[in-house]
């Protein structure tokens, strides 16, 4: 009995050791083998083992898959649009063309530059200043026996302040002004020109109005960058004539007087060009002198003092308080340097005064 006890427990013990080992080897053959595509996935982090050849994996590249591009977010500002053109023949379109550079030096402008004061350039019979005075002016009463040249009297509907002012031969409120000034025009080119065509261009009916001596005085020798006419109605106009006298003589503008004119006309921009009243040749036919260039002072010789007079030797000193007392006295027109000139005679600054 006891032997053959012994005999079964080494025979049990011997079987369990074999089904231990079969076990393992089941178990070691079942990892060994692919998972098939219905298997339960293995565990998360757990990678599946294969008997198959395992395709390699390609490295990630940076530019292997394209970024999509991805639409701009509307702006929530308003895009400014280009400005357009101006329109072809509009005072715009002409203004465009107008070169722009600096203003030349003043030296050497003298108005006997520009020939005589109001010529009779269109070779009418009368002088430019009677012939602005009647285009201009209404209810005129002309000089009897002056070829009804001369405006002794009227009234004129003034652009630049819109008033009514009057004209009165000898104490009047009217000037005639360069709407581009003498002095404006020889710093943007004239110094250049012939004396006929500075002395055209001074004439020209185009660049002439009749207006306020107030409104003549301010403006002086100033462009569109400086000055404009008080009559807001009227600026588009008033820069309108300015390109085209420009334009005409082949002036150039600065360019914050450019800029100026192209901020008025922004308001019209439809505006036309005057029409040339009388299309004036811009050199006129006269025998004109040329003016001699200035010379220098000579220095004055030391002299010993004069005895001194009594009062009643003193000379009185020229003055004229108007226009009417220079020509009642015969001094009209009176000239810079000359006895009795004054500024106030001189209301446009062109160095000439009681025109």
């Amino acid at each position: 009995m006891g032997e053959l006890r012994s005999r079964l427990r080494v025979d049990v013990s011997r079987r369990t050791t074999s089904l231990v080992v079969a076990a393992l080897a089941l178990s070691l053959a079942g990892c060994a083998e692919p998972l098939s595509t219905s298997d339960s996935p293995a565990a998360p982090g757990t990678p599946a083992a294969s008997t198959e050849p395992a395709t390699p994996t390609p490295e990630p590249s940076l530019t292997s898959t394209p970024t999509p591009t991805l639409a701009p977010t509307p702006s929530a500002s308003p895009t400014v649009e280009p400005a357009s053109e101006p329109a072809r023949g509009t005072t715009l379109a002409v203004l465009a063309a107008l070169v722009v550079k600096g203003r030349a030096a003043k030296t050497g402008f003298d108005r006997a530059q520009f020939g005589p004061a109001w010529l009779d350039a269109d070779r009418n019979g009368c002088d430019t200043r009677n012939d602005i005075l009647r285009r201009d002016l209404v209810e005129i009463v002309v000089k009897p026996n002056t070829n009804g040249c001369v405006v002794l009297s009227g009234t004129r509907a003034d652009d630049y302040t819109g008033q009514a002012i009057a004209h009165l031969r000898g104490n009047s409120q009217v000037d005639i002004d360069h709407r581009v000034s003498l002095s404006n025009a020889w710093q943007t080119g004239a110094q250049q020109w012939s004396l006929a065509k500075r002395a055209a261009f001074a004439n020209d009916p185009l660049n002439l109005s009749a207006t306020a001596a107030s409104a003549n005085s301010s403006k002086s020798d100033g462009d569109a960058a400086t000055w404009l006419p008080p009559n807001k109605a009227y600026r588009c106009d008033f820069v309108a004539a300015q390109v085209a006298v420009k334009t005409k003589y082949g002036l150039w503008a600065t360019r914050a007087e450019k800029d100026a004119i192209a901020r008025i006309l922004a308001s019209c921009p439809g505006h036309q060009l005057p029409a040339d009243p009388t299309d004036a040749a811009t050199e006129v036919d006269h025998d004109l002198k040329p003016v001699p260039a200035s010379k220098p002072k000579p220095k004055p010789k030391p002299r010993a003092k004069p005895k001194p007079k009594t009062f009643a030797e003193v000379p009185r000193e020229v003055h004229y308080e108007n226009c009417t007392a220079a020509r009642e006295a015969g001094g009209a027109p009176v000239r810079t340097g000359e006895p009795g000139y004054g500024r106030h005679l001189d209301r446009d600054g062109d160095g000439v005064g009681c025109e």
